[in-house]
């Protein structure tokens, strides 16, 4: 890639560096830690010198393998938009965070997003490299939303609008602490928050928010102001659990001995280069098998990545990366899968426990 052509690609990276600078800035007094203790405070100088450092240094992140001009698969199915059965544990992954989960009659959504970009503003910020496989509109009635923080590429109000006009009524929210004032302010009524490790009853499910180490801010002063984690949704038949967005730490350990394990993980495997960067916040592949072992999961899909061009590495590089990693700790493929946007996996049905054979879409 030419000088030129380099300083060029910093120039379109602006508005990203300006959302990223708006919540970059210092832990308000009293706000929300990690378990350990610690914040994620990177100044607005750091965050600006990374974004050049990694435009001038790479030859390119446009991904160079299957997704090459960012023609990334997807996938648009009838089981996509399928109402949930009884006793039927699906998923359906619908790009970045955003996973529509079928357990024993009951849909859930995480982190929602149907919005062109990731940002405050329509016409700047991270632009999605695919679009929704569905339409929000297309989808079936969704019973719960849980979130797992506030940042824009996980907090979409327009498509939780959306969500709260849905033929049959508006769906439970679920929000870690802090967060449910703040959604009724928007007109989301009736949401809820929950802190870490305590639990809810709804209907058929039992959900219980889990601690994540990473942050929260959507402005200039509300750095930390609210919580952040992830989620264990248990059904009759099946659990899910939805890390969310997160760094390692020891908190994964924790979630396996307390929890007793889980039949799915969705885990993140994107947004991780550079380390030096962003390690406090965003796992790379090697940590996200780390963590599949930590949780005791039976089987994980990998998550947010290829939607949103966040961070250095290619969007597909976490195809290769996650390979590797699975092979220097002797898993196989099938136990921790990465699956096309837009494409379902049927994992149990008549309450039985039946995930498909693996296929290597990659």
């Amino acid at each position: 890639m030419s000088c030129l052509s380099r300083y060029l690609r910093c120039f379109r990276l602006i508005p990203v560096m300006l959302l990223l600078l708006c919540t970059a800035c210092a832990t308000r007094p009293g706000g929300y830690t990690n378990s350990d203790g610690s914040t994620i405070d990177k100044s607005i100088f750091e965050v600006a010198e990374w974004m050049v450092r990694s435009r001038l240094s790479q030859a390119d992140s446009t991904p160079q393998g299957p997704f090459k001009d960012y023609r990334i698969p997807l996938v648009r199915s009838p089981e996509g938009t399928a109402p949930a059965l009884p006793d039927e544990f699906s998923v359906t992954w619908l790009g970045h965070a955003s996973v529509l989960l079928r357990m024993d009659g009951q849909v859930i959504l995480t982190d929602p997003h149907f919005s062109e970009r990731a940002s405050p503003v329509s016409w700047a910020g991270p632009r999605r490299r695919v679009p929704p496989p569905y339409q929000l509109e297309n989808l079936p009635h969704v019973d719960v939303v849980v979130l797992s923080h506030n940042h824009y590429d996980h907090l979409d109000l327009p498509s939780l609008k959306a969500l709260y006009a849905q033929a049959g009524g508006p769906p439970q929210l679920l929000a870690p602490a802090g967060l449910a004032p703040w959604l009724a302010e928007q007109g989301f009524s009736g949401a809820r928050s929950l802190g870490w490790w305590e639990s809810i009853e709804l209907g058929p499910l039992h959900i219980t928010g889990l601690p994540a180490h990473h942050g929260s801010g959507r402005g200039l002063f509300d750095k930390n102001a609210t919580h952040w984690g992830g989620w264990l949704i248990r059904s009759p038949h099946f659990s899910t659990y939805f890390a969310g967005d997160t760094g390692y730490s020891a908190d994964f350990t924790e979630i396996g001995r307390r929890t007793g394990g889980m039949d799915l993980a969705l885990i993140p495997v994107g947004a991780y280069q550079p380390r030096d960067f962003m390690a406090d916040q965003h796992v790379d592949p090697t940590q996200a098998v780390q963590i599949f072992q930590d949780v005791r999961a039976r089987l994980a899909l990998g998550i947010h990545w290829s939607t949103f061009e966040m961070a250095s590495e290619p969007l597909d590089a976490p195809i290769a990366d996650l390979a590797h990693a699975l092979q220097a700790a002797s898993i196989p493929p099938a136990q921790f899968r990465l699956i096309p946007i837009g494409s379902t996996l049927r994992l149990g049905t008549h309450g039985q426990w039946a995930p498909p054979p693996w296929h290597p879409y990659f």
